[in-house]
C-alpha cells in the first residue's frame, strides 16, 4: 500500500492516474447509455409468489379484459352537473371519434348517448360524472403522455384551461384525468422534471457549504470535480448493465444515488484534504505530506467506502422491488466513489499542493517565518485546529459520565416516539396532493362509494363444486356488495368475485382486512370438502398492499440484522475489539431510531402527514447505520492510533480534536445533500431525505463527538478489549511526557 502511495503521488504517476481517469470517463460515456436513459419505472415490485401478483396473472389469462387500460376524466361541478356539462362531454367523445389517440383501444359510445341516458352514470348528489378511455396495453410512456395531452388540449378546447388546470375548490366544471394511465403519466412527468433541479441544487448546495466551511474557493471546486468523475464513471456502467437486464434501475434510484454521490463523496474527499491540511503545517514538502495523508487516512477511507458498499449490497436480499432496484446502483457508486477519493483526488491534490487551500494557506512555522520576514509584516501561523475542537475533546475526557447520561437521555426520548408512527403502503400516497391524477382519485372517492375505486378480486378453483364464497363473504362487516360469479375463459373450474369494500380501500383498516377475506373463502373451500392449497388468489389493489406490508416487513427482519452483523464483522477485523464494536453498534442503532421518531414529530405535527411511508424504516436504516460507521471508524481509527503512544484519556482527547470539525462538517454537508430530497414531489422522497438529515445531524451533533467517545474514556482499557489492550499501562510514561511536548 505505501510503495502504491509512493508511485501515484509521484511526479509520473499522478499524471498517469489523472489520464488514465479522464481517458475511461470519456470512452464509457461516450461508447455506453447513461443511466438516466434507461430508467424503467413500470417494472413488478412483488415477485411472482406473492398472491396478488399471481391472481393478476390469472386474470389476465382467464378473465382479460379487452378493452385496454383505463384513462379514466372525472367530470365535476359544484351544486350538480349542467346540461351544457353533458354536451361537453358528447362532443369530446366526437372528436375522439373523428381524431382518435395514437394508442386509443376502445371508445365508449357517449356521443351517441342522449344526454338523459348519460346523466344516469352521474354519482348519487349530481356533482360528478365518470368517462372512460381505453389506451392499449403495452403502449410505449411518451405515447401514453402525448395521447394524455391530447385529451386534456380537447377539453380546454371545448371549456377554458381553468377547467383542466384551475383550482377545484373554485365555483364551475372541473375535469381531472386519472386512473392507471393518468397516475402513470404523471408519475414520470414528475420525475422527468425534478431530475436535472435535484442534480443542480444538490452541486449548488455542496459548493456553498464547502466554501463556507473551508473558505477557499480552489478546495471547495476540487471534491465536486472528483463526484463529477465518479457520476462520470458509474452512470454508463449501470447504464450498460440496466440494458443488459442485469439490472433495473428506476427514477427514485436515481436520484437517491446522485444525492448519496455528492454527500458521501465529498465526505471521503474531505477526510483526506483535512489530513492534508493538518500534515502541511509541519511537512514543507507537499508530495511527502500528501503521502502521509494518505498512509494515515486511506485505511479509514477505504474502510468506511467498504462498510457502505457492503451494507448497501445487502438490499439484493429483498424481495420487494424497490429495495432490489436500489442495490447494486448505490453500491457500485459508492465503491467507484471510494475508489475516485483514493486515486484521482490525491492525484489533483499533488498537483495543485498547498494552492488548493488558497487564500487561507497552511504552511510550516519556517515556512511561516520566512514569509513574514519577506513580507516585513507579522503572518499568523495557523493552527492544525481550532480551539473549539480542543475544548471538546478535554471536555469529553472530563466529564464522560455526564455527557453519556445526557446523550442516552436525549436519544432515547426521541426514540420513544417511533411507537407512535402510522405507516402507509399505497402508491397514490407517495404521489403530491396537488397531482391531477390524485386529485381526480380525491373526486371520485368523494361522489362514488369508496370501494367502487378498486374491488377485491376472489379467484376460486371450484374443482366443480358449488361454493358459499359470495355468501360467506357478504357477511363481513366491512364488505358493501359480492358481484356474481364469472367463469374462467379456458378453465370453467376457476371462479373470479368481485368485492367492493364498504370503506376506501387503501385505508389501513381494509388493507388488514384482507386475512378475514381469505378465512372466509378457505371455509368456503373446506365446506366442499375442498383442503388442498393453491386452490384461491386475491387480487386487486387492496390485496397488494397487504402483500407490499407483509413483504416489505420480511425484509427488515431479513435486512436488517444482515446489516448489523457485515458491519460489526468489518469493526471487529478493523478495530480487533469486541467491547467496541458492540457499543459502536448500539450507538449507531440508538441514534438511528432517535431519527425516526424526530422525523415522525416533525413529518406528522408540523408538516401534516398523516403516515410515513412504509419503505422508509428500512431505506433508512440501511442508510444511516452504514454511513453513521463511516465517522466511527474514521474518529476511532484516530484515538486507536494515538493509543499505541498516549494514555487512552489523552488518546481520546487527540483524536476528539482531530476529527471533530472534519466529521462536522462532512456531517452538515451529507445531511444537506439528503433534506435536498425534501424538494422532490415524491413523498416518499422527501420523508427520506428528512429522516436521514436527521439522523446524520444527530450522529455528527451527538453520538460521534459526544456519545462515543464518553463510552470509550468511561470503560478504558477494556474498550480495546481483546486487543493490546494490557498494554496500555506500560506505555503511560512515555504517554505523559508525549502529551507534555505535544502541548
Amino acid at each position: 500500500m505505501n510503495r502504491l502511495i509512493d508511485q501515484m503521488t509521484s511526479k509520473r504517476g499522478r499524471w498517469v492516474t489523472l489520464i488514465v481517469w479522464v481517458v475511461l470517463t470519456a470512452m464509457l460515456s461516450m461508447t455506453l447509455p447513461n443511466v438516466n436513459s434507461v430508467e424503467d419505472n413500470s417494472s413488478q415490485l412483488l415477485d411472482d409468489q406473492v398472491m396478488s401478483v399471481k391472481a393478476q396473472k390469472i386474470i389476465k389469462e382467464e378473465f382479460p379484459n379487452e378493452n385496454g387500460m383505463p384513462l379514466l376524466i372525472v367530470w365535476e361541478r359544484s351544486g350538480g352537473l349542467e346540461k351544457d356539462d353533458y354536451h361537453t362531454i358528447q362532443q369530446l367523445y366526437v372528436e375522439l371519434t373523428k381524431h382518435p389517440l395514437k394508442e386509443m383501444g376502445d371508445l365508449p359510445p357517449f356521443s351517441k348517448l342522449p344526454i338523459q341516458a348519460l346523466a344516469k352514470g352521474t354519482s348519487k348528489d349530481g356533482e360528478a360524472i365518470i368517462t372512460p378511455i381505453f389506451i392499449h396495453n403495452g403502449a410505449d410512456q411518451d405515447v401514453l403522455k402525448a395521447d394524455v395531452q391530447a385529451v386534456k388540449d380537447k377539453i380546454k378546447q371545448l371549456t377554458n384551461k381553468e377547467t383542466v388546470e384551475g383550482d377545484v375548490s373554485t365555483p364551475g366544471l372541473h375535469v381531472r384525468l386519472t386512473g392507471p394511465v393518468g397516475i402513470s403519466v404523471d408519475a414520470v412527468s414528475l420525475f422527468s422534471k425534478a431530475d436535472l433541479t435535484l442534480l443542480f441544487s444538490t452541486v449548488l448546495l455542496v459548493l456553498i457549504l464547502l466554501i463556507v466551511l473551508y473558505r477557499s474557493p480552489i478546495l471547495a471546486i476540487v471534491p465536486l470535480i472528483a463526484v463529477a468523475f465518479a457520476y462520470g464513471l458509474a452512470g454508463p456502467i449501470l447504464g450498460a448493465m440496466a440494458k443488459n437486464g442485469w439490472i433495473t434501475v428506476d427514477a427514485q434510484a436515481v436520484s437517491i444515488m446522485t444525492v448519496l454521490l455528492f454527500g458521501a463523496g465529498t465526505d471521503y474527499c474531505l477526510f483526506l484534504v483535512s489530513k492534508y491540511r493538518e500534515n502541511l503545517l509541519y511537512e514543507e514538502n507537499k508530495i511527502t505530506a500528501l503521502q502521509k495523508a494518505l498512509k494515515h487516512s486511506g485505511g479509514a477511507i477505504a474502510m468506511s467506502a467498504l462498510t457502505v458498499v457492503l451494507g448497501l449490497f445487502t438490499l439484493l436480499l429483498a424481495r420487494y422491488g424497490s429495495y432490489i432496484h436500489f442495490a447494486v446502483p448505490f453500491s457500485l457508486a459508492v465503491l467507484i466513489m471510494g475508489l475516485t477519493a483514493l486515486t484521482f483526488l490525491p492525484a489533483v491534490l499533488s498537483l495543485l499542493g498547498r494552492s488548493a487551500f488558497w487564500p487561507f494557506i497552511p504552511r510550516t512555522k519556517e515556512m511561516t517565518q520566512k514569509l513574514s520576514e519577506a513580507k516585513k509584516r507579522p503572518i499568523k501561523q495557523r493552527k492544525a485546529h481550532g480551539a473549539f475542537s480542543q475544548h471538546l475533546g478535554e471536555w469529553v475526557t472530563n466529564r464522560p459520565w455526564q455527557i453519556l447520561v445526557g446523550s442516552v437521555v436525549i436519544l432515547g426520548i426521541l426514540a420513544l416516539m417511533t411507537p407512535n408512527i402510522k405507516y402507509t403502503y399505497g402508491l397514490l400516497d407517495s404521489f403530491p396532493k396537488d397531482m391531477p391524477s390524485r386529485v381526480g382519485y380525491s373526486m371520485i372517492e368523494k361522489h362514488f362509494a369508496s370501494g367502487d375505486l378498486a374491488p377485491v378480486q376472489v379467484i376460486v378453483d371450484t374443482e366443480g363444486k358449488t361454493l358459499s364464497v359470495s355468501e360467506r363473504l357478504k357477511d363481513l362487516p366491512f364488505i358493501e356488495s359480492v358481484s356474481e360469479a364469472q367463469s374462467g375463459t379456458h378453465h370453467k373450474n376457476l371462479v373470479r368475485y368481485d368485492v367492493v369494500l364498504n370503506q376506501n380501500p387503501y385505508s389501513t383498516e381494509m388493507v388488514n382486512a384482507i386475512p378475514e377475506i381469505k378465512d372466509q373463502v378457505r371455509l368456503a373451500l373446506k365446506d366442499a370438502g375442498i383442503t388442498t392449497k393453491d386452490h384461491y388468489w386475491i387480487g386487486g389493489e387492496t390485496s397488494e398492499l397487504y402483500d407490499t406490508e407483509q413483504i416489505t416487513q420480511r425484509d427488515q427482519t431479513v435486512i436488517m440484522p444482515t446489516v448489523i452483523a457485515i458491519i460489526a464483522l468489518l469493526l471487529l477485523l478493523y478495530l480487533r475489539s469486541i467491547i467496541a464494536m458492540v457499543y459502536l453498534i448500539l450507538s449507531v442503532l440508538l441514534s438511528y431510531f432517535a431519527a425516526l421518531g424526530l422525523g415522525w414529530v416533525i413529518l406528522h405535527h408540523l408538516m401534516g402527514a398523516d403516515a410515513l411511508q412504509g419503505l422508509i424504516p428500512l431505506y433508512a436504516f440501511v442508510f444511516l447505520v452504514a454511513l453513521g460507521e463511516d465517522y466511527n471508524i474514521f474518529m476511532m481509527s484516530s484515538i486507536w492510533k494515538h493509543r499505541k503512544t498516549h494514555s487512552i484519556k489523552e488518546s481520546i482527547r487527540k483524536g476528539v480534536t482531530e476529527t471533530s470539525s472534519v466529521i462536522t462538517s462532512c456531517g452538515l454537508i451529507l445531511a444537506a445533500t439528503f433534506a435536498v430530497l425534501a424538494t422532490m414531489p415524491m413523498e416518499v422522497l422527501l420523508q427520506f431525505g428528512i429522516v436521514t438529515a436527521i439522523g446524520v445531524l444527530l450522529d455528527t451533533f451527538i453520538v460521534r463527538p459526544l456519545l462515543v467517545p464518553s463510552i470509550t474514556a468511561i470503560l478504558g482499557r477494556w474498550a480495546f478489549w481483546p486487543g493490546k489492550w494490557w498494554k496500555t499501562d506500560a506505555i503511560t510514561a512515555h504517554a505523559k511526557s508525549s502529551s507534555e511536548s505535544d502541548q
